[in-house]
């Protein structure tokens, strides 16, 4: 039975979703996660207790404790588990990564220097450290301007100024963010400065591709079809295939292929985020990993090793034991996803509408995530979605205006919540 390494975090749905991929294609799973070591065993998964804000010491562990046993491959889920599963495949000789490829993908300032030593467009940017009085530096990127914390991902404390007061503002606001105890307990120097950097007009576009031995296989090309202009970023709405024309998914394509290079990406899987405008393509990021939370739904593919549907999560599984379909196609000619935006702040209580909504044409799923009793915190604080929108149809038409229809049928009760200030 052929087996992989699966580092990610304890919780999540992802994690799950990979787990029972592979369990589904009679792979063994070992799985890496940042439970507790002091509890015996809580998920009965037997999974193997590692700090990913000790990355060196996890590779260590994983690797001593898997030394004498057969692993095929190694999958990584999240951005902080990428570097423990590329210091421990390099540990393990598995093909994955390069652990400095790795480090630049989740440090935005470093990515930037190495897209513009390889001939990318890069915005004027700079960073700036925490402790940085902002009324000093106010303006040094022009207006309007973008600051992003380093290291966080999913548009997380990432702010559009367009003035020096809204500057100032932005500035605190995400120094509050990166000093709260959930990220400084990390101790990692990308929580202790912001990015900063011009405005980049246009439309986004995400790629989502595999990289086998410096190579890049592209799965699919997403259009972003909501305006993202601040002053925050929050993503909803991704469907494939692009309805842009053949030289501008070329343009994607290519400069996709030179932000990899230029990072140094090997074999894995990756998400690429960019804006294009009459200027060409700019790279926002490129990730070591797949795309997150459920969205991986949107994507199923038939291929040569069976008749059925393949799911992104059994490909990326079957790629890392080396068993990659030979040639790919996409299931339904179109698909889509949306990530339902929490409404505002509160404590959720309940959404109406979900069966309307499933009953929508078009729409193949919907998949609440927030949780009885669960406070809900949206951009730029918070760090995730109230659930999950999944369609599909003749064309990419179709399946935004699936989603959008069936968006418009939930409705959310969110109760207000109180601080508790210490007296």
């Amino acid at each position: 039975m052929p087996r992989i390494l699966l580092v990610a975090a304890t919780t999540g749905y992802q994690t799950r979703s990979f787990a029972n991929a592979a369990r589904g294609r009679g792979i063994d799973v070992t799985l890496a996660t940042d439970r507790c070591h002091v509890l015996e065993d809580p998920w009965q998964d037997r999974a193997i207790p590692v700090r990913f804000e000790e990355p060196e010491r996890a590779a260590e562990i994983l690797s001593a404790i898997l030394s004498d046993e057969v692993v095929d491959g190694i999958v990584a889920v999240a951005d902080r588990p990428t570097l423990v599963a590329a210091l421990t495949a390099q540990k393990l000789g598995l093909p994955f990564h390069p652990p400095k490829a790795v480090e630049a993908c989740r440090d935005k300032h470093r990515m930037r220097e190495l897209f513009a030593a390889a001939g990318l467009a890069v915005p004027r940017n700079f960073r700036a450290a925490l402790d940085t009085d902002p009324r000093e530096i106010a303006g040094a990127a022009g207006f309007p301007c973008v600051l992003k914390p380093l290291g966080l991902s999913a548009s997380r404390g990432v702010i559009r100024a367009n003035n020096p007061a809204e500057f100032i503002a932005a500035f605190e606001r995400i120094r509050r963010i990166l000093e709260q105890p959930e990220i400084q307990q990390f101790h990692e120097d990308l929580h202790r400065a912001i990015q900063i950097e011009e405005y980049i007009e246009g439309r986004e576009f995400a790629l989502e591709g595999l990289m086998t031995r410096g190579k890049l296989d592209v799965l699919a090309i997403f259009d972003k079809p909501d305006p993202l202009e601040g002053p925050f970023f929050e993503e909803t709405i991704y469907v494939t295939p692009s309805r842009e024309s053949d030289a501008m998914q070329g343009a994607i394509v290519e400069t996709t292929r030179k932000g990899v290079r230029a990072l140094g990406l090997y074999h894995g899987p990756i998400h690429a985020e960019m804006r294009v405008n009459a200027e060409g393509v700019y790279m926002l990021e490129i990730a070591a990993r797949p795309i997150g939370g459920l969205c991986a739904r949107a994507l199923r593919f038939e291929g040569s090793l069976t008749l059925k549907e393949i799911s992104l999560e059994d490909l990326i599984i079957l790629h890392a034991i080396g068993e990659m379909p030979e040639s790919l196609v996409a299931a339904p000619p179109a698909s889509g996803v949306m990530m339902i935006p929490i409404p505002g702040m509160g404590i959720y209580e309940s959404v109406s509408g979900v069966e309307s909504a499933r009953n929508t044409a078009g729409i193949d799923d919907v998949v609440i995530t927030a949780k009885q009793g669960q406070r809900l915190v949206p951009l730029p604080e918070g760090a995730s979605y109230a659930g999950f929108l999944f369609a599909s149809g003749a064309d990419p038409a179709s399946v935004e205006d699936a989603l959008r229809k069936a968006h418009s049928q939930l409705k959310f009760e969110i109760f207000a919540s109180l601080d508790i200030l210490a007296v």
